[in-house]
């Protein structure tokens, strides 16, 4: 986001200027200046080492600092490894000053409760049992502080809603800042003892070993986001007159799934859902996908056989989860007239009910090759008359709360249409079933010209 509000400018000058009151007294802390060069040291050269792979990786560094060090001193420990770490989205400037400001007030409210609750004086008597509780404390608080600054961040400069900015910030960062939060104590202990500095330092090689473990994180996700871009890729290119759906699909329903509440996880999850329903068209005949004119009932058999074929897909990718069973019931209707299985209600994966919703929206608001984009507020009126009978009522609530909040800016679109294919002139009908002299209002496995007005997600089915 290279354009950043005013607001969020004057607030991370507001974080910046305290940082530097934090840092302030810092000539008379009386700090051993030899101990703050190398950890200092020690946290750039881990940073720049692990900051792309796992970032954070080294805050047992910034937490022994804030054990052993005044304050201030403690404070300035973050900062060069902050000012020097790599910023890739602009501006560049304003990104390197807050990721600078914001671990220097994290651990100079650490070292400030640590060495008021005596932390300090444990630690250099080596009481390590009488260090556990302060160290604690001194934990719980920079993980608040790092939560409170990145929420208030995403508040004022993102607008995300209160009730959203900061939920999950502090719980999901808490064990592994209490396990970072242990180690630093131990580097603490060790450092003030007959040991000395060199030994406390052997404390980070089980951290090396996890940050290694971290690393391999990291490259089993990136395989699994290649993976998912190869099948979406693959899908496009057979079907391009839906370049940018599966994409546009995965950001609605993320848009629902947050709406309801989901953990990050799921929302992740259902992304994939989102961007892979599709997927199954891989295994339908290019000719009927591309086929200008009603299709057949034979062929509708065909096309309406994709969500089998993807489900066949993926059923071994166990990373996907609920997603699997996205793809092979987003063509489901609450009233059971849907395909594959007919299913009813609640017997229809909650997945598959939020990617019916995404699918139907993207659908109707994207021009394809047979009728051009609705407005997206009439998609909404569709989606509303149809809740009930063919969507979750609860799905398209959320859809139009999250619409109503951020409005619809899909990160990919494709809306063109190759000249050779233009879009039915008005007045013929909106949907595919209309640009093929079907009546719009055919069900799932039904004769058309039965059920009317219930099928605006279902229409994408046969393309």
């Amino acid at each position: 986001m290279e354009a950043v509000p005013a607001r969020a400018r004057v607030y991370v000058a507001g974080v910046a200027l305290a940082a530097l009151i934090c840092l302030a007294p810092l000539p008379a802390a009386g700090a051993p200046w030899w101990a703050v060069a190398l950890l200092a040291a020690l946290h750039t050269g881990g940073e720049r080492i692990t900051a792309r792979r796992s970032p954070g990786a080294c805050h047992p560094v910034l937490l022994a600092g804030a054990f052993l060090l005044p304050p201030p001193a403690a404070a300035l420990v973050a900062l060069p490894g902050a000012l020097l770490a790599r910023v890739d989205q602009r501006p560049v400037l304003l990104r390197r000053i807050w990721r600078a400001a914001e671990p220097v007030l994290a651990v100079w409210a650490a070292a400030r409760v640590f060495g008021l609750l005596g932390g300090r004086e444990a630690v250099a008597s080596a009481d390590f049992p009488y260090a556990l509780l302060p160290a604690a404390v001194a934990v719980l608080v920079f993980c608040a502080v790092l939560a409170l600054l990145d929420g208030s961040v995403l508040l004022i400069a993102e607008r995300v809603p209160a009730r959203r900015a900061w939920r999950g910030l502090f719980t999901r960062s808490l064990a592994p800042l209490g396990v970072h939060g242990l180690a630093g104590l131990m580097m603490a202990v060790l450092w003030r003892s007959r040991y000395g500095p060199v030994v406390s330092l052997l404390v980070l090689l089980p951290m090396c070993v996890s940050w290694w473990a971290f690393a391999q994180y990291h490259r089993e996700r990136a395989a699994h986001q290649a993976t998912i871009r190869a099948l979406v890729q693959a899908v496009e290119i057979k079907d391009g007159y839906t370049r940018g759906h599966g994409e546009r699909v995965g950001q609605a329903s993320m848009m629902i799934a947050r709406e309801l509440g989901m953990d990050d996880e799921r929302v992740e999850v259902l992304r994939f859902a989102g961007i892979l329903h599709d997927v199954g068209k891989l295994g339908v005949p290019t000719r009927l996908l591309r086929k200008d004119g009603p299709l057949t009932p034979e062929e509708r058999r065909i096309i309406e056989l994709h969500p089998e074929y993807g489900h066949e897909m993926v059923r071994g990718i166990s990373f996907l989860g609920e997603a699997r069973a996205a793809v092979l019931h987003h063509h489901e209707r609450m009233d059971g007239s849907g395909y594959p299985y007919g299913l009813v209600g609640d017997r229809i994966p909650e997945s598959a009910r939020v990617v019916a919703v995404a699918d139907a929206f993207d659908a109707m608001t994207s021009t394809r090759s047979y009728r051009r984009a609705r407005p997206v507020e009439a998609a909404v009126a569709e989606l509303e008359r149809c809740a009930g009978a063919q969507f979750d009522p609860r799905m398209v609530e959320a859809l139009v709360r999250a619409l109503g909040r951020h409005g619809w800016h899909p990160v990919v679109t494709a809306d063109e249409v190759p000249p050779s294919r233009p879009p039915a002139p008005p007045g013929t009908g909106t949907g595919p079933e209309a640009a093929r002299g079907a009546t719009p209002a055919a069900g799932p496995g039904q004769p058309q010209g039965t059920s009317p007005g219930t099928t605006p997600g279902r229409q994408e089915a046969h393309r």
